[in-house]
């Protein structure tokens, strides 16, 4: 039995289901600016304004009250300024932020878990202020245009931008944003025929974009280095037609006996979109020795590894080793209560990107109109089986049989949710444990192998083309 103070399967689940004071409003203000964009801001309308003082109303009382007032002022009257734009994307920025600290305040209380108190430190100052001021310009047409207004004239303005910046380091994280925006909004051209529109999407890339433009801000993080020993929780993989990134969550226990930390280790990789399922290994592996570890159920041993302050290890094999078999159940019942959670950066505090490691035990489970729900002590938990990657072997069947999980707490559409990364379960009336990233270092598995073989011959024919392309 898990101690009450241990977090675990104890998590008082029901304080996620009480209302968090100023949520909602917050969250209203930011919809309704979200849909000023739709229209955009070259003619607004009476709706519109509406929205643009409604956000303003928000901040009011903080350090943002004026600039963003007189911001609300000027765009609603259509003369807004590329400062105005920023300071309205600071304004919706800080509303959603301070929705991403109330949640996790909550999370914290439910799981009893610390929170490590040194704050990210600010990044320093950043030239190149030509191409930023660029950019900006190119965002803040896109904001007088709309998502309505779009067209391949308007998005291409980017084009030249991206090109200019991707060379150099300090403004690639800007550059990758700037480009893949600007592809989904061209792949959407013209706005004016579109069906449905990805409201919060498109405003959360572009007043994250915005917010970039600012010297200093799209900096590399700072970032330190750290020695102990990592015990892997489990793995969250994220598929996109053109990309794959799998993201190890971990305790890590520092060496000089300090206490132990969440820590996260990635890579990401391109991939041909006829590269799926446990075929998206072959790409990831040679990226990280991790991946075989958390396959085997091992820890890994680590010497100066480089970490940012959020947590994020810049994984480097040479500082690593293969260490001892370590249990991820083991890890989660009994370091992961204990494990402190590293600060958020700024531009980071986003409900959005909320993915709290959390052991689940002694619940229930129930499903009704295709929905899973966890029932625990404290109450009931909806389990998010859509993001199951179908990279490993952990399915919705074994999760609603199972009676533990290793998952990531997230928020989305107004509730909490619980993303499975492993579980413990019976099959054959033998208790087995069950990963996400269990095919992550190879399988045996007859589906597994299958994907494995289909993804070896896709990349050998693509290796092959490319390489009659370059010959050429």
């Amino acid at each position: 039995m898990v101690p009450d103070n241990q977090g675990g399967g104890l998590m008082r689940a029901g304080l996620l289901s009480e209302t968090i004071a100023g949520l909602d409003e917050a969250l209203t203000a930011v919809d309704a600016f979200d849909q000023v964009l739709v229209a955009g801001l070259l003619r607004p309308q009476p709706a519109q304004t509406t929205g643009l003082t409604g956000l303003a109303h928000a901040v009011a009382g903080t350090p943002l009250a004026a600039r963003v007032a007189e911001a609300a002022e000027k765009a609603a009257g259509g003369a807004g300024s590329e400062d105005h734009f920023v300071a309205l994307a600071a304004a919706r920025a800080a509303l959603l932020g301070s929705a991403h600290d109330a949640l996790m305040a909550r999370i914290e209380e439910a799981t009893g878990r610390p929170r490590d108190e040194e704050t990210v430190p600010q990044p320093g100052g950043q030239e190149a202020v030509n191409l930023l001021v660029a950019a900006r310009s190119w965002l803040s047409d896109l904001a007088r245009s709309g998502w309505r207004g779009i067209d391949h004239d308007v998005v291409s303005g980017a084009s030249s931008v991206v090109s200019a910046m991707l060379p150099d380091p300090a403004l690639r994280r800007l550059a990758t944003l700037l480009d893949g925006f600007a592809a989904e909004l061209a792949a959407s051209c013209p706005g004016a025929s579109l069906e449905r529109i990805p409201v919060r999407r498109w405003a959360d890339l572009w007043s994250r974009a915005l917010l970039l433009t600012l010297p200093g801000t799209a900096d590399a993080p700072v970032v330190g280095t750290v020695t102990g020993r990592l015990l892997p929780l489990g793995v969250d993989v994220q598929e996109h037609a053109t990309a794959v990134q799998a993201q190890v969550h971990a305790v890590l226990e520092p060496a000089d006996g300090g206490t132990p930390r969440l820590v996260r280790a990635g890579a990401a990789v391109p991939k041909p979109d006829t590269v799926v399922g446990a075929g998206l290994w072959q790409l990831l592996r040679p990226h990280m020795s991790l991946l075989a570890a958390v396959s085997e159920g091992r820890s890994m041993d680590l010497t100066d590894m480089p970490v940012t302050a959020e947590g994020d290890l810049v994984w480097d094999d040479e500082h690593a080793r293969q260490g001892e078999p370590a249990d991820a159940f083991a890890t989660a019942r009994v370091a992961l209560p204990t494990a402190a959670a590293a600060a958020t950066a700024p531009l980071d505090r986003h409900p959005a990107r909320i993915a709290v490691p959390v052991f689940l035990e002694g619940y229930t489970s129930h499903k009704e109109d295709d929905a899973l729900t966890f029932t625990l002590a404290g109450g009931p938990l909806v389990v998010d089986t859509d993001r199951i990657p179908t990279a490993g072997p952990l399915t919705p069947e074994a999760v609603a049989a199972s009676g533990a999980c290793i998952g990531l707490l997230r928020w989305d559409a107004g509730t909490y949710l619980v993303q499975p990364l492993a579980v413990e379960t019976t099959v054959r009336k033998k208790a087995v444990a069950i990963h996400a990233g269990g095919w992550a270092g190879g399988t045996t598995d007859k589906a597994g192998a299958k994907a494995e073989k289909a993804a070896t011959d896709a990349v050998a024919v693509l290796r092959e083309r490319a390489g009659r392309l370059l010959r050429k």
